[in-house]
């Protein structure tokens, strides 16, 4: 491509990416929703790859999790802050989006000097080394000892407070953490789709939220695969749905025909495989809750 082409391509898709971002932020901040899933304390967040055949890992959401603890809980309603479009990123950032920017001191260190010699030790140490009387040099010796011991003392009573200080804020780091937000990042393989719609990201975030605490809906099945489109169409409220209990998956579809566990990261999935006329219903559980299932025909 000419340099020329090039930079124009580039002028245009600048524009573009900023269209689409204004558009979905008016839509989006200052919008409340409600959380299916527990977010982690960090400005990590939980990536969700919408165009991925696994959109969520588990091994790493259960990772986030364990090591920033819960920021927002299941059920918790939150303010989407702000959202931001990057080249292959959509952000959308939760009651504040997560601890851990540019603006957050995550460092659990304090520094507090400690003593260093004085002239008086310093001088002392020379007079001792230089002294030729041993009874002048042994009051010498005793004066630096005494001076050296006051500068040790005062470090490790430095170091107790550097000690207890990093630990204070550990815990501020740690409160901050759980009361700073939480963020989803779609990351889309190559390029954010030209002319994404809200719509459409509403769809990629239906199986962790709740849009319809703030009087949002939407059709996702509009943005499924034409099979699992038309079979939503086919028997509605008699098909799996993500966010269904085991309770009442047994209850819609019987007594499962097959049960296991196995761990993704860490969570405990267990998987219910239901046989219902023709289809073969294979349903996975993180909680009790449903999070994946598939049908297939017998």
């Amino acid at each position: 491509m000419a340099p020329c082409a090039a930079a124009i391509l580039m002028a245009l898709a600048a524009p573009a990416a900023a269209q689409n971002e204004d558009a979905l932020r008016s839509f989006f901040e200052g919008k409340r929703v409600a959380l299916k899933i527990d977010m982690p304390g960090t400005s990590d967040g939980v990536d969700v790859r919408p165009d991925a055949g696994r959109a969520l890992d588990y091994r790493q959401y259960g990772d986030r999790l364990k090591t920033y603890g819960v920021a927002l809980r299941a059920g918790d309603s939150a303010a989407v802050t702000l959202v931001k479009v990057k080249k292959d990123l959509i952000e959308v950032q939760l009651s504040g989006g997560g601890f851990g920017t540019f603006r957050d001191d995550s460092s659990s260190s304090v520094s507090i000097p400690s003593v260093q010699k004085s002239d008086r030790e310093k001088e002392l140490e020379k007079s001792v080394r230089e002294e030729t009387d041993p009874r002048r040099k042994r009051e010498l010796r005793e004066q630096l000892e005494d001076v050296r011991n006051r500068r040790e003392r005062e470090n490790r009573r430095i170091d107790v407070e550097r000690i207890w200080a990093e630990e204070r804020k550990k815990e501020r780091i740690a409160w901050e953490r759980l009361h700073g937000g939480s963020r989803f990042n779609l990351r889309y393989s190559g390029a954010v789709p030209a002319g994404i719609r809200p719509e459409e990201v509403m769809a990629a975030l239906a199986e962790y939220v709740d849009f319809s605490a703030a009087g949002l809906e939407t059709r996702t099945e509009d943005f499924l695969p034409d099979a699992a489109a038309a079979d939503s169409r086919l028997s509605p409220g008699n098909l799996p749905r993500k966010g269904m209990t085991r309770a009442e998956a047994e209850r819609e579809f019987g007594s499962p025909t097959e049960v296991s566990d196995h761990r993704e990261g860490g969570l405990a999935v267990t998987t219910l495989v239901f046989v219902r006329d023709e289809q073969r219903i294979a349903t996975e559980f993180v909680e009790d809750v449903m999070v994946r299932y598939t049908i297939t025909s017998k």
